[in-house]
Order: structure tokens, then sequence, then C-alpha cells
């Protein structure tokens, strides 16, 4: 029997993970930095160059420009030396080795320093600065035309002239700190200025100010806290009354779309240092003052430290000591994985002609041979899996209903299988970790529903014997409305397959070194394997043992991590409540926001289209032998939704906590966000359970791919090419579809590789996103009226679509309640139109809920 050889290889698995539960891992190879400075900026009339200080630098392309600056070209400051300041403009190519510096013929608009640099696409943004005498407001863009470096002036200047200040680019919006406005009196400013780039004509817009001490010769970078992307402020100086010089350490940062600053509860001792920002949430603070030495011969120069900031745990920690001193008032620069810290201030007065040089090597990539074998042995499974069942399709009744001879709690498990992507596995945790639990009830929003699905869905598919859930939309109303709703929903699954297969492939590629197309690849060939020649029986089976491995693995994790984390279990809850991470989000009802009303509402409708109208769930209530088996099977979902979704949220929570006591080991190059748990997997589980987990990511993509395809092909035999074909449809049709709708799918993962994933996606999943969310509507039009008609229905799909458009285009509400918005205007307008429109009358009672249901 196919249950006792999964229960034979699950044990078997199980075995496997507690027996290399007693090996330690291999050691891995943690990221690192690899440093040099052998470049140095050129000689000037035949004169060795000492280096700048507060010069403007960046890229522009690969050319490193570095333009300006100042520096004591006859004697040190405590030898009564006087600072000269530059106008020349230094650039060279730096990804050319071979590539010498040249000086440009163009030069500054007048010799200065100490302004902010901000790269952007056209060039190199020079904010403000100062000469000995002023500072300056102008701003103008160093950009490189023809080969040759030229000037734009044509700028917003800032509404006060401002030199050590800071600034970043940051939502197409520069944003600049702090400062000093004269030279002639030592005083910082508590400025914060936004420029938006999109509408230059609105000049520099200020802002609310930081709640704390004015300061100049700040550090800033950009990163995500998490939910969004905010401008970090950190340390500076100020000058007190008496004219003394205090060093701050605070830091601070801001929420544009919040419009507000949060203080960090850290010392950041980097005043005038440089940051970086890498990967999703680390900030790399390079060197820094901080403590003021008066500058002689003896001074044993600035710090050479690295820090390492991450702003969800908000954890701070040495990382290295570089070979090198980290110069200050100077900017950094980074190009691919490389980054240039371009001259600079070393020691008071004394200057370096050097750039340190960076660059940030990646973990190495290695699953070992254990690893690949259970990978190996876990597809050879469901590859069998597939044939076995491939013997017992005689006809498409077994092939799409499984001859409704599957066990309903098998059933409960592949429908939570299905709703389990590897998205879910992944994102979630990735969720919890970055934020709270404000996303859990939509999860467990299934509950609202129960009722519904058991009462009323059910019973009605059952009773009227579809195949395919749009079966009914014919019968209901004609046989247009079944064609388009199969349609779109068959572009979903198309789409819904890329995305489910392109995503895991990112951060399996991120963790172990596979390539993305691989990766695809065996989730795709594999998936369509099982699915085409097992039916949806094979389907099931898989999704049933996918459930327990992924379960099993989440279970795991949280196991291992809390043997590692001080006081266990009951100092994760604690350590977590603290810091607001079981927060279900805010209590306003405020239908723009992801508040609990949003979410509640959102989770209702969302949860009522998906499991009354999806037809890789309806056709799962058709393959029990009975409707009180069906019944069962959604309760199976149900119960296991709950406590599943409290552990995957509960595995973020955990990952939070496990890596605020254990900063140093996250990768500062994993650049995908929803690759904290692959990341978690690969480097602190033993082998051989690597290779079980990273089984189970594959496993949940793979659950919810064969039901895409399954369950498309069931649509289009059915209410498509049964129209086109009017004999009847043979097995070997049903085969090829599921091949061919398989194929499509992963030929457009394949695509959505080379394209740009974020906002193609979110186009593609927005515009789909409009058509099914009417789908319950219609459903449900159908279902509970009378008067509802083929004319009414049409308006309503129709009439959905426009107020959703509406609805994005103004961002009336939240994209959660794109669904509910959907729903309830299909249902309304459908309605209405049938009622001004009733055409031709026809007996319909044996479709509607009044007797189906009394039958």
């Amino acid at each position: 029997m196919i249950y006792d050889t999964i229960k034979k290889l699950i044990f078997f698995l199980f075995c496997l993970s507690v027996s290399h539960q007693v090996l330690a891992l291999s050691p891995l190879s943690r990221d690192k930095i690899e440093w040099k400075n052998s470049l140095c900026l050129p000689a000037v009339d035949n004169e060795p160059n000492i280096g700048v200080a507060g010069a403007f630098s960046g890229f522009i392309g690969n050319t490193l420009v570095i333009a300006g600056g100042a520096n004591f070209p006859e004697a040190m400051p405590w030898e009564g030396g006087t600072k000269e300041w530059w106008n020349t403009i230094y650039y060279i190519d730096a990804k050319d080795s071979s590539a010498t510096w040249k000086i440009a013929e163009e030069v500054l608009p007048n010799s200065r320093a100490y302004g902010v640099s901000v790269e952007l696409p056209g060039g190199l943004l020079c904010i403000g600065g100062c000469d000995s005498i002023q500072c300056y407001k102008d701003v103008f863009l160093i950009r490189k035309k023809n080969r040759q470096i030229e000037l734009s002036l044509s700028w917003p200047a800032l509404p006060v002239p401002l030199a050590n200040a800071t600034g970043a680019l940051l939502n197409n919006c520069i944003y600049v700190a702090g400062g000093q406005i004269s030279m002639k009196e030592q005083a910082a400013t508590g400025h914060f200025y936004k420029l938006d780039l999109s509408d230059l004509k609105k000049g520099w817009q200020e802002l609310a100010t930081w709640p704390g001490e004015p300061r100049g010769y700040a550090v800033s970078a950009v990163q995500s806290d998490g939910f969004d992307k905010c401008f970090y402020l950190f340390s500076g100086r100020n000058y007190q009354a008496d004219g003394t010089v205090k060093v701050l350490t605070d830091g601070f940062v801001y929420n544009p779309r919040m419009k507000s600053w949060k203080k960090l509860d850290r010392q950041f001792p980097v005043m005038a240092g440089t940051a970086l920002p890498t990967g999703i949430n680390h900030i790399l603070l390079f060197g820094g003052v901080p403590q003021l030495i008066p500058g002689s011969v003896d001074h044993p120069g600035f710090d050479n430290t690295v820090r390492l900031y991450h702003t969800i745990t908000n954890t701070l920690v040495e990382r290295e000591i570089s070979p090198y001193i980290l110069p200050v008032t100077t900017s950094i620069a980074k190009k691919d994985n490389a980054f240039y810290i371009t001259s600079g201030e070393v020691k008071p007065g004394i200057r370096t002609p050097e750039i340190v040089q960076g660059e940030i090597i990646p973990f190495e990539k290695k699953l070992g041979f254990l690893n690949i074998a259970v990978i190996g042995i876990y597809f050879a499974l469901l590859a069998w899996i597939g044939y076995y069942f491939s013997k017992r399709q005689k006809n498409t009744e077994d092939y799409f209903k499984g001859g409704g001879r599957l066990p309903w709690w098998a059933v409960g498990l592949s429908i939570f299988g299905t709703s389990l992507s590897a998205i879910t596995f992944m994102s979630i945790p990735a969720k919890a970790y970055a934020s709270d639990w404000s996303y859990m009830l939509v999860n467990v929003g299934i509950l609202m529903v129960v009722p519904v699905i058991l009462y009323l869905f059910i019973p009605f598919y059952r009773k009227l014997n579809v195949t395919t859930a749009y079966e009914y939309l014919e019968l209901r109303f004609n046989s247009l409305i079944r064609v388009i709703c199969s349609l779109a929903f068959i572009l979903f699954q198309v789409g819904r397959m890329g995305i489910v297969m392109y995503l895991p492939a990112i951060a399996l590629n991120v963790i172990t070194g596979f390539d993305i197309f691989l990766c695809i690849g065996l989730m795709g060939v594999l998936s369509l394997i099982y699915t085409m020649i097992g039916g949806i029986e094979a389907v099931v089976w898989t999704d049933a043992l996918q459930v327990v491995i992924l379960l099993g693995g989440a279970i795991l994790v949280v196991i291992v991590a809390v043997f590692n984390i001080p006081e266990g279990f009951s100092g994760i809850v604690r350590e977590a409540a603290v810091d607001n991470k079981f927060s279900l989000g805010s209590f306003d009802f405020n239908l723009k926001q992801s508040t609990l009303w949003t979410v509640l509402i959102a989770t209702f409708f969302t949860n009522l289209t998906t499991y009354g109208t999806d037809q890789t769930m309806v056709q799962r209530y058709m393959t029990t032998g009975t409707e009180k088996q069906a019944r069962k099977s959604v309760l199976t979902n149900a119960v296991l939704t709950i406590p599943a979704t409290l552990l995957f949220f509960f595995v973020g929570t955990v990952l939070y906590v496990y890596y605020k006591h254990n900063p140093l080991e996250l990768s500062i190059t994993v650049s995908d966000g929803d690759a904290i748990l692959p990341w978690y997997i690969y480097s602190e589980l033993p082998q051989g359970v690597v290779g079980l987990l990273i089984s189970g990511i594959l496993a949940a993509a793979m659950s919810t791919l064969s039901s895409s395809m399954n369950s498309a092909a069931t649509a289009y035999v059915t209410d498509i090419h049964s129209k086109i074909n009017h004999h009847k449809v043979d097995l070997k049709v049903a085969k090829i579809a599921t091949m061919l709708l398989g194929a499509a799918g992963i030929l457009f993962a394949y695509l959505m590789a080379t394209w740009d994933i974020n906002s193609l996606w979110d186009e593609f999943n927005k515009i789909l996103g409009i058509i099914l969310g009417s789908l319950g509507g219609l459903f449900l039009l159908g279902m509970i009226t009378r008067r509802a008609n083929a004319t009414g229905a049409l308006c309503g799909i129709i009439g959905s679509i426009m107020v959703q458009l509406t609805m994005i285009h103004f961002e009336t509400v939240h994209l959660l309640l794109y669904t509910t918005t959907g729903f309830v205007s299909c249902f309304v307008i459908g309605y209405l139109v049938s009622c001004l429109f009733p055409g031709d009358r026809k007996n319909i009672d044996h479709l509607t809920i009044y007797k189906v249901l009394s039958k």
C-alpha cells in the first residue's frame, strides 16, 4: 500500500535527521571583506598627491569620481599650516584593472569641500559644501558625456548654505540632515530637508527634525527596518555654549511613510565616519571619531573598527578590525560587491591619497554529498508515487476526481498543502521575523468561512456533481460566463506556477548556489511528471507527504533554535513580547492601512473566494466518496491551519530572537528577504537535516505547483476543450493538457528570471486579481438570488473590474481589500443590472440554494 510506503519513508527520514543531530555541521565559510589600498590619487604637477578630505565622490556608471576637497599641503595645522581648498575633478574606470586616473578639464564652480554626495542614474549630485570663508547652498550634477566630465548647474539650491551635512537617496527623494550654515561661527544645525526628484519645481522642503541635538559630521544610510525603507542618522558633533565640541553617539531613524522619527537605543561612536547599507537589513559603519584627541605627530590615528548594525534586531556589534586606518570626513562609494572609501583624513590634519577598498566576499555555498543524497531520495519517491498511480488511471473520472476513492484525511492534508506554498513556508517566517504578527489573521480566516463552505458550497457542488466550479456558471448563466471565468483561472494558475517556482529558486540560489534555472527545472519538471502521469491521486498523496515534511521541518527549526537561545522557550516569548513582536496590528478602523479590522474583513472575503470558488479547492471536494468525507477534509484543513499558522509565525519570531543574540551569524550578502529561514537552515542545522528541509522548501512549491497544473488542466479540458470538441474527452487529452499548461508555467518562471520580478509580478498579479476578485461575488450571486441573469453576471464582472481599477488608481483602500471590493461590487452590480434588465425568465430554482440544498 502507498500509505505504508510513505510511513516507512517518513520514519527513515526521521532516523536520518536524528542520527545527524549528533554530528557537528562542517564549518561554514562566512562572508568576509578582502581589503586592499593599491589605488591612490594621481600626482599633481609632478608632485605626489597627499590626498584630500571632504571631497565629493561616487560612481557614474563604472567611473569613480573624486572632486574638490581640502588639505594642508605646506605644513600641519599644529605647525601653523594653512588649509587649501580644491576644485579638481579626478576620475577612473574602477572596473578596468589597467585604467589610470584622469584629471578632468572641467572643474567645480569654485574650490570647496565638505558637501554631500548622492549618486543618481544621471551622475553624481553635489550638495552645498564650504571653503575657508563661507558655506554654499548651490547644487550641481557631475555627469559623464562622450567620455568627458561636465557639470549641470540647473538644480534647486538649498534653502540655506550647508556644510558638513549628511544625506542619502530614498524612494526617489534626496534627504539632507544637519551640518553648519556659516564658517564665521561654529554652530551645528538641526535642519532636515527633502528634494523630490520627480517634482524639482517644488524645490527643497524642510521636514520635522530628529528628537535630539543639532549636529554636523553625522553619518547616514538608507535601509529597510522590516516594514519600510528608512533614513538612518548616526552620531555627529555639536558645539557647546563655551565653544567646546561635544561628540554625539546617538542614532535616529526616519520613516518617510509615517513621516516620523524614532530614537535608536544604541550608541554609535562613528562621528565623521562612513556608512554602507548591505544585504537586506544591515548597515556597515566604518571607523569614525569616538573622541576628540588634539592633532600632533603622536596621534594614534582614527578608528579602524568596522561595526555592523542590524535594523530589525537593533543590534550593533564590532564585526572586524580593518588592516588600514579608516579615513574620516570622506565618502564611501559602492560598485557591485566592492566599496571604496575615497581618500580622507587618517589623523587630524593628515590626509591619505590611498583609496581604501574592500570587497565583500559571499559565504561559500556547499551542500555536500549527504544533503544532495537526501534531496535525490525525496525526488525519487515523488516520481515513484506518480508512476504508482498512473496504473490506476482508466478514464478522466479517475484522472480528475480520483474515482472518488481518496480518504478524507489525505484530501484534507492536500487542501492544506495546496494553500501552503514555498512562498508561505519562507515568507511567513520572514514577515514575522522582520515585523510582527499583524498578518496572522489572514491565514486563520478560514475559521470564519468554514460554516459557509461546509453547508453551502460543498453540498452545492456535490449535489450538482460538477467536475469544475465553472460548470455551474454555465448552468446558471451561460457558456460565455463559464469560458471567461475558466480562462481567467487558467491564466492565473500559469502565473501562479511561475512565481511559485521562481521565488523559492531565488532563495535556494542565494543559500546553496544552485542555478536559478536548475531549481526551476527541478521543481517544474518533476511536478509535471508525477502530476501528468498520476493525476489527482498522485497530487493528493504527494501533498500529504509534503505537508508532513514541512510541518516537521518547522518544528525542528524551533527545537534547534530554542536550545541555542538563553533561557530557551520562556526567554524567546519574554524577549519577543518586550519588542512587541506578537502585535496583531493597530485597532484603528483605517481601511487604508493593514489594521486589525482591514485584515479581518479582507481575510473573510479572500478565504470565501478561495475555498468557495477556486478550482484547486473545489476539485478536492469531489475526490472523496461522500459529502460527509468532503466536509471532514475541509475541517482537517481548518484544524491544521491554526497551529500551522502559529507555528510558522513563531518560527519567524524565534529567528528574530536567535539573531538578536547572534547578530554575526547573519549574512550581510543575502539580498532576498524571504531567505532568512533557508539561511538559518543552511548555516545552523546538521548535514542531512539541511537536505531534508531544502526538500521541504521544494516540496512546498511542488505541492502548490502540482495542484495548479492539475486544476488548470481540469478547467481547460472540461470548460474549454469540450466546447471545441464535442466528443467525450479521453485520458490522453487530459494528460496532454496537463503537460502543456505545466510547461507554460515553467517557461513563465524562466521568463520571470530575466525580468524585473517585483514590478512585473505585482502588475501581473494585480490585473488577474482584479478579475478573480469578482468570482466569489459571481458565484454567490448565482447561488442565493433568483433574479440574477447572464446580462447581470457579465455586467457584474465588467463593473467589478472598473471599480477595482478605480480603487487601485486612487489608493482608496489597502491592497488586502481588493478581493473584498471585487466580491462586493460584482455581487451588487450584477444584482442591480439583473433587476433592471430581467430578460426572459427561466426556471433556475434547481440551481440556487433554495432547491439544491433542500433536496
